[in-house]
């Protein structure tokens, strides 16, 4: 756990999180981790979508079920605050909290928050330094901005599904989408990028400005060296399952007891290659000599490897590799991955404590600030836990205030 006496980067900041899902939430999260204080604003009736997008569920300190696992993922370090701004007190409300905001994350339809005068024409009317950062399916123009966009439609429209999975005509052949909603998190780390650039250009100039985040164009500019094969030579690349489609080999093996990962990205790799397979006279080789012979004769070199490797345990591969300098490694589970030795030293399990003494685990923010690291200084919070204590601090307002919007279900 880190030390709170530790100086936080975004300290200071205000960012008001209407998002719900991932995406939205994720960036949030995102500053939360960095220092800034995110307010969540849930609808009374359940809030977000992902407390119930369960089994399996947390638990409360007594046994029974909490919100969603799910939730966890991209809620920590906030606070909760229940307000149903389709009433007028309601919107009312929320524009106060986005008076004091640096930052204002949204994931509505386009227009969607227009009728509540809580665009950013709206907001930035009365707090034109507003950050506002609106995250949608298809972005807020073209052709396509009123469709509502999941990110497994846009794995499939973004162009990731053409090239993730098993070639037609394999066993198994067939478009696959990725293990985890990739898109939402793409989108969620762009749109932080986007507002911290936002925010240093404020800093410069005192203006605030929209962000429109598409997960659409997100998936796009992750397709990188793919896209770039099409764009530049009009190859448009394919399913090729677990192997790569410029470098050889780079793929899965099967081992006696498991499936290991062999990635050689240069020659001088593939010389220690087969030297510690005892195949040395393979790297002199003319159709396995260079990296572009290799690709050409890609399913006899899979072949002669994997027959070499199906004969070792999945320890002996790697270590004989790892000694040999190749880079390799197993496919792990995910409980796996978190009783890895490397993992553990790094940090990357965090665990909290609420104070009814439940736990609640989660990843590390990815990456290590030498002075201002990311702080876990609150579990994800319960609905509505910290109304009293925003409206005080963001709004103003009283006991009695807070207790005459209870009332009117306004929260």
């Amino acid at each position: 756990m880190t030390n709170r006496d530790t100086p936080m980067a975004l300290a200071g900041i205000k960012v008001l999180d209407l998002s719900r899902i991932l995406a939205g939430p994720y960036a949030a999260q995102m500053f939360a981790d960095l220092g800034a204080d995110v307010v969540k604003v849930e609808n009374p009736n359940g809030g977000d979508d992902t407390r119930k997008w369960g089994p399996p569920f947390t638990k409360n300190a007594d046994g029974s079920r909490d919100d969603a696992a799910y939730f966890s993922a991209c809620n920590r370090n906030k606070r909760s605050v229940t307000i149903d701004f389709s009433t007028k007190d309601g919107a009312d409300l929320v524009r106060q909290l986005a008076a004091k905001a640096d930052i204002l994350i949204e994931n509505f339809k386009p227009g969607g928050l227009q009728k509540y005068g809580l665009d950013y024409a709206s907001i930035a009317a009365f707090n034109p330094g507003i950050i506002y950062c609106s995250i949608t399916g298809f972005g807020q123009t073209g052709p396509y901005s009123h469709r509502s966009g999941y990110d497994f439609l846009i794995q499939g429209m973004g162009g990731l599904m053409s090239i993730t999975g098993q070639p037609d005509g394999s066993l198994g052949g067939g478009p696959m989408k990725v293990g985890v909603a990739v898109c939402d998190l793409f989108t969620g780390m762009f749109a932080a990028n986007a507002a911290l650039a936002a925010l240093a250009y404020r800093s410069r100039t005192g203006i605030g400005q929209h962000i429109d985040c598409a997960l659409l164009d997100s998936q796009i500019s992750m397709l990188a060296n793919q896209s770039a094969n099409w764009l530049n030579a009009e190859i448009c690349p394919g399913r090729m399952g677990n192997s790569h489609p410029s470098v050889v080999p780079y793929t899965v093996y099967e081992a006696k007891d498991g499936f290991v990962i062999i990635a050689c990205g240069n020659d001088k790799q593939f010389i220690r290659l087969t030297a510690a397979l005892g195949i040395p006279a393979l790297a002199d080789d003319d159709d396995f000599a260079s990296n572009e012979a290799r690709i050409k004769n890609r399913d006899r070199l899979d072949t002669m490897l994997g027959d070499i490797i199906a004969k070792l345990d999945r320890v002996q591969v790697i270590d004989k590799l790892e000694t040999a300098g190749v880079s390799c490694g197993p496919i792990n589970d995910i409980a796996e991955v978190f009783a890895d030795p490397h993992v553990k030293a790094r940090g990357a399990r965090i665990d909290q404590q609420r104070e009814d003494g439940s736990q609640i685990s989660s990843t590390a923010f990815g990456a290590k600030l030498g002075v201002t690291p990311a702080q876990y200084r609150t579990a994800p919070p319960r609905l509505g836990q910290h109304n009293d204590q925003v409206m005080q601090e963001w709004a103003g307002l009283g006991a009695d205030a807070v207790a005459a919007l209870r009332a009117a279900k306004v929260m």
